[in-house]
């Protein structure tokens, strides 16, 4: 099935739980109003939304009545840019978990070295209280001077410890959708509970700037079902990554791919139109970046969900993350490279074009951040294959095995 769909900058993540409280009740009914008022005020809900869940489940066993209180006074007061903040740095804590998590069994020598500088270590286990849930800043770290040596581990290995210290990962096996078209599905094997990060969508990421460079331009989504698009234009291409590998590595995303395009003859008229302004442009870039990953990271599988079949929801919702790269000892396990290197290239956009606009400088206090995205469960999973609903416009043609999840909601989303 084809993964080139629009994202909602909708969701976040905390660290998981055993059980859901029953305050998140309160939460959903005060969602639930939400929900009744235009598709903008709906975004503003769910954002809403997984700003008080989130910050009250990330106060953990410690948290009160009057603390989920406080959480929905916060959020009614907060502006959308204050919430998004937030919601960035929700998710951000609870991959900084799960990549400590995955370094403890890579390198249990090195994460248990009482001679480490207290200084550089990850300073969520310092904190505490609701000014933690609720706001803060992640610290930068040291970054290797060269690859370690890492437990000699397969990826199934991995994933397996991974679901030990998590209650759950993620296999990859037939979907259960009843389509021809259905193919592989992503399911979680084990428990998680809403608003757990349940996976990272991998690959190459194209700004606006490099389009032109993704295979098969202008017609990228004819020969390629695993790319999607943020709210910001960014394009992710998974194909590469594939089912990830069984080592850490230098990774450029330049895996031997099949990017076979459709004869000429196929084409309609609007795609004659692109072919005519837009020429393809050869991956000369290619040797200029390249990152060291994790390939047997076991959160590195959202290309993998599919749509939901018609009678079902989804349980899973795309949330942006932007991962700073001052990150260092967690940037392994960032399974995206950013097509050109890290260079921020300001652009401009008429109608479906894009072009380079002024200087790429940063601006004073900005930081490079890596654009990509996870998956964030909805409510409450055990054992069950991941949905995610691709919000398909209705004002084009739609694959025979899609059947929207709320029609009314994708004509709102695409009037």
């Amino acid at each position: 099935m084809s993964h080139a769909l629009p994202t909602l900058q909708l969701a976040a993540g905390i660290h998981p739980l055993n059980h859901l409280c029953c305050h998140l009740c309160v939460i959903e009914i005060v969602v639930t109003a939400f929900l009744k008022f235009s598709y903008f005020v709906k975004i503003t809900a769910f954002l809403s939304f997984f700003y008080c869940a989130l910050s009250y489940y990330r106060l953990g066993e410690h948290a009160e009545e009057k603390d989920a209180e406080e959480i929905i006074d916060l959020a009614s007061k907060a502006s959308v840019a204050d919430q998004q903040k937030q919601v960035q740095d929700n998710v951000h804590y609870q991959l900084t978990h799960m990549c400590q998590a995955m370094d403890s069994i890579l390198h249990p020598d090195v994460t248990n070295d009482p001679s480490k500088d207290p200084s550089e270590a990850h300073s969520h286990s310092r904190h505490s209280g609701l000014s933690f849930a609720v706001g803060g800043a992640a610290s930068a770290n040291k970054q290797s001077a060269a690859i370690p040596a890492t437990q000699p581990l397969t990826r199934i290995e991995l994933s397996n410890k991974f679901k030990d210290h998590f209650g759950y990962t993620l296999d990859i096996r037939a979907s259960g959708i009843a389509h021809k078209d259905a193919g592989q599905g992503l399911f979680l094997s084990g428990e998680a509970n809403v608003g757990a990060v349940l996976a990272i969508y991998p690959g190459v990421i194209y700004s606006p700037a490099y389009y032109r460079y993704i295979p098969g331009y202008p017609r990228i989504d004819a020969c390629n079902n695993y790319l999607i698009t943020r709210y910001d234009g960014t394009i992710i291409d998974a194909k590469p990554w594939c089912l990830g590998g069984e080592t850490r590595e230098l990774w450029d995303g330049s895996d031997l791919v099949d990017y076979a395009v459709p004869p000429k003859g196929s084409e309609n008229n609007s795609d004659r139109v692109w072919r005519m302004l837009s020429k393809p442009l050869e991956k000369s870039v290619r040797g200029n970046f390249g990152e060291v990953l994790e390939r047997r990271n076991p959160l590195a599988f959202g290309h993998f969900a599919n749509h939901p079949p018609k009678g079902s929801s989804p349980n899973v919702m795309i949330c942006p993350y932007d991962f700073p790269l001052t990150e260092k000892e967690m940037r392994v396990y960032i399974p995206n490279i950013t097509f050109g290197g890290e260079e921020p290239i300001k652009m401009k956009r008429f109608g479906s074009f894009y072009f380079k606009s002024g200087s790429s400088d940063n601006q004073a206090g900005d930081s490079l951040v890596l654009k990509t995205l996870v998956l964030v469960s909805t409510r409450s999973i055990h054992d069950e294959e991941l949905f995610l609903n691709y919000r398909y416009s209705n004002s084009k043609r739609r694959p025979e095995w899609y059947s929207p999840v709320d029609e009314e909601e994708d004509k709102r989303r695409w009037s």
